[in-house]
């Protein structure tokens, strides 16, 4: 008797009698995709330019990303939103970043519709619906799409990648992580990396472990189930962390700078067709120093982060290249729907000089040459934070101008490559139809032959705004359907209608013609000002790269399209245009717990991230640990934040108590107990005294006075004259018992865990301090 089944929520087609042998079973129909269906793979790069893939005309070595490339289609006229939280939101919902309240990065959230950071339920991810159709759903990597003071353990969890559709999560929540120390999280909980730097530890190889992992469980028990898996590498954003080996296949490769670099990925380009062969290179740009007048040890330090850069994105190629081969191995290479693409233009984050610690520029702290130079051997290795200086930034976008943030075609214009052998007949390719980050979910829809549900998990669900360009596959010359894209990020402004583009920069077409830095407010009058004299016009069908402003020539072509801008703002939930940065970052946001002035720690207790962790930064406060040393003494972790690129760490080791803060690497400031800790139950103290204003501006926190104490007695004192002004890293946690990332100061090695016991930790930053006036004098006597 063959099983019988039916759809779930029909009736019971079987029989129900008063015993068995008079009644007939059915069950209820399995969910399954229909036999054959495609795999989907995406794959998505961070920062990536379109002038870095090796099959986009870079010299950049990156060989499994070209055999895509030749055995599919290459695009060359593909957007996106100028950064990564608002892209990926694009990727996976087919809605623009406005409509997915995703106007900025998540840590960027205002208090708009368009701008809050939560992704409406009513705009489906396309894990959940393929998750409805039978398939399994993996997310791996970088997320970035939770609003920020949501990725705690307190949660809510249902905008985390298992709340949004993915059944099996690996990877890290925020924007960017450690390549040795990875903030991981394995679907809804924190975990640590299984092996060390030391041991040869390294993200791309983890996850990609992970990702072969997951698809070998299901595969090996339902070899017909197709799978969808969000495939997204911390590469290439900074960190450029790579083993020296891999940066030194390209030693002395970039000597020649960024100029020469530019001129040669052009002609390769043009030699591959990938952009039109009228395109002229786009200028030199005004905030880029050229490198003739460069110092030969700019020019060694400059080279030398490019090669650490190129060695990263070959190492990451290299690692894409045993997934795509596992898929090989067992028969799904031919059949997954592979699409990969950048969510944005190569990044300027590093600075005009580049940087050691990337943090630096989130904390307004220039960068020193002479610093940098000596760091130059630790450049990818696990003691740096490191980033190239934004002349590489302007060539990882050739032919276009500018960079990510800005939407100029330097920050929206990505690589895309689409594969997939047992569906497209088309083979190494270019099409040049326009396309947008939106219009991936419609064209893998459109390819399995899905329509949008109405509903999911009983929210109705929003109109797709993308549109598909499946019809291009096999039609070089068929027509883009997607002919209006407006573009908003942090107040740079564009649109794109027809084969035009009007562009409206902020602060101006650089900062050196802007005079004023990026991230500047708009005010209403200055908006006015604004539209009225400085939107830009480019007939990008003729100028590829935007080199000829005509708007003084095409009047009236040029306030249509601005109208056009307001109309779809309206549309989109743009409004009101933001320009801020540093103050957006800094914005205050609702907490899943109210302010308060006390918080309790307990040991062991890892990943509780920034935006969740008590702020200790330019406040006077204390942390209070009740302990227990067992006999012949304890040390490690009492309570850390951070890592070696900026933090502070409250710790024993040596049998007395320290505290230390890293100032965004420059300058350690450690306080050490000038006694030894007793055996047995004690209060074990730190206490923070603001002596000073800080200047942030200018990169400097309050200075202040650093004590220690046990049992209310003042062993220790330092004054500190700078404390980290605004961000103790952008993803960094707060860590209790235990610091398992990257160590705040060299003197200890992770984990650290404290091996005596830990009751709790108390941190107070309601500036009630104790006061003890007679120790101190005794203390500035010792000292003298």
């Amino acid at each position: 008797m063959s099983l019988r089944e039916y759809k779930p929520g029909n009736t019971f087609p079987g029989i129900i009698g008063r015993t068995v042998d008079k009644s007939s079973p059915a069950w209820p129909e399995p969910l399954r995709a229909k036999e054959g269906t495609p795999n989907v793979l995406f794959i998505v790069l961070d920062d990536t330019g379109f002038g870095q893939f090796g099959c986009y005309g870079s010299p950049i070595q990156t060989p499994n990303l070209d055999a895509l490339a030749a055995n599919g289609l290459r695009y060359n006229n593909v957007h996106t939103t100028a950064l990564c939280s608002p892209t990926r939101s694009c990727l996976l919902t087919g809605r623009n970043h406005h409509s997915n309240a995703m106007a900025c990065i998540t840590e960027g959230s205002t208090g708009y519709p368009g701008s809050n950071g939560n992704i409406p339920f009513e705009n489906g991810f396309l894990s959940e619906i393929l998750l409805q159709k039978g398939y399994n759903t993996y997310a791996i990597g970088k997320w970035h799409l939770t609003p920020a003071e949501q990725i705690s353990a307190a949660g809510p969890y249902d905008r985390w990648p298992l709340g949004r559709g993915f059944e099996r999560f690996y990877g890290f929540l925020g924007g960017e992580t450690h390549q040795y120390y990875p903030e991981l999280v394995y679907d809804n909980h924190t975990v640590n990396p299984e092996t060390t730097p030391e041991e040869g530890y390294h993200f791309n190889e983890d996850i990609v472990d992970k990702a072969i992992s997951f698809i070998a469980d299901a595969k090996q028990i339902a070899p017909n189930k197709p799978f969808f898996m969000y495939f997204c590498p911390g590469a290439m954003h900074a960190p450029h962390h790579v083993p020296k080996q891999w940066a030194d296949r390209y030693a002395g490769q970039f000597d020649d700078g960024w100029e020469a670099y530019r001129e040669k990925v052009f002609a390769r380009q043009k030699e591959l067709d990938i952009i039109p062969s009228n395109t002229e290179l786009s200028r030199h740009d005004p905030d880029v120093p050229r490198w003739g007048s460069l110092a030969a040890d700019e020019k060694r330090l400059y080279a030398r982060m490019m090669e650490v850069f190129a060695g990263f994105f070959t190492h990451t190629d290299y690692h894409i290249g045993r997934l795509l081969d596992f898929l090989k191995t067992i028969g799904e290479f031919e059949n997954t729907i592979i699409m990969v693409i950048s969510d944005n233009g190569a990044s300027a984050e590093g600075g005009p000089k580049g940087s050691v610690n990337e943090h630096l520029f989130f904390n307004n702290i220039p960068e020193s040459l002479a610093e940098n130079l000596k760091a130059l051997d630790k450049l990818g290795t696990p003691e740096s934070f490191n980033h190239y200086a934004w002349g590489w930034t302007w060539a990882g976008n050739t032919p276009f101008r500018r960079w990510k943030r800005e939407t100029y075609r330097g920050g929206i214009s990505d690589p895309l490559i689409i594969h997939w052998p047992k569906g497209i007949q088309a083979k190494g390719e270019i099409r040049t139809q326009y396309a947008h980050a939106i219009d991936l979910v419609p064209t893998v829809l459109e390819l399995l032959n899905i329509e949008p549900p109405p509903t999911i998990r009983g929210v109705t669900q929003s109109p797709i705004e993308g549109v598909s360009f499946a019809h291009t596959f096999d039609h070089a010359d068929a027509p883009s359907k997607h002919l209006t894209q407006y573009f908003e990020m942090m107040g740079h402004r564009s649109l794109y209608h027809e084969g035009w583009r009007a562009v409206c920069p902020w602060p101006g077409p650089s900062l050196a013609e802007a005079g004023k830095p990026f991230g500047t407010p708009i005010l209403a009058e200055t908006l006015t000002e604004l539209d009225t004299h400085h939107w830009e016009l480019y007939h990008v069908d003729e100028d590829f790269a935007e080199n000829y402003n005509i708007a003084a020539d095409h009047s009236p072509k040029l306030i249509e399209m601005v109208a056009t801008w307001y109309v779809e703002a309206g549309k989109y939930k743009v409004l009101p245009v933001d320009g801020r940065l540093i103050q957006r970052i800094a914005e205050e946001r609702p907490q899943i717990a109210p302010n308060r002035t006390s918080y309790t720690y307990y040991p062991n207790t890892q990943g509780i991230p920034a935006n969740c962790a008590v702020k200790v930064l330019n406040r006077s406060h204390s942390i209070t640990a009740e302990v227990e040393i067992p006999q012949g003494g304890a040390q490690g972790i009492l309570l850390a934040h951070g890592g070696n690129d900026t933090g502070y760490s409250f710790y024993v080791q040596g049998g007395k108590l320290h505290w230390v803060h890293n100032y965004v690497g420059r300058a350690h400031y450690h306080v050490e107990s000038l006694e030894l800790i007793p055996e047995g139950r004690h209060q074990l103290r730190f206490e923070f005294e603001v002596t000073g204003p800080p200047d942030l501006a200018k990169g400097k926190g309050t200075p202040g006075r650093a004590q220690l104490y046990i049992d209310r007695k003042l062993v220790g004192q330092i004054e500190v004259p700078v404390t980290t002004p605004l961000a103790l890293g952008v993803v960094s946690s707060l860590t209790c018992g235990i610091a398992p990332g990257s160590p705040v100061t060299p003197d200890y090695q992770p984990p650290f865990k404290f091996t005596g016991k830990l009751d709790q930790v108390t941190v107070d930053v309601s500036g009630d301090l104790i006061q003890d006036s007679e120790a101190e004098m005794r203390m500035i006597m010792a000292r003298q």
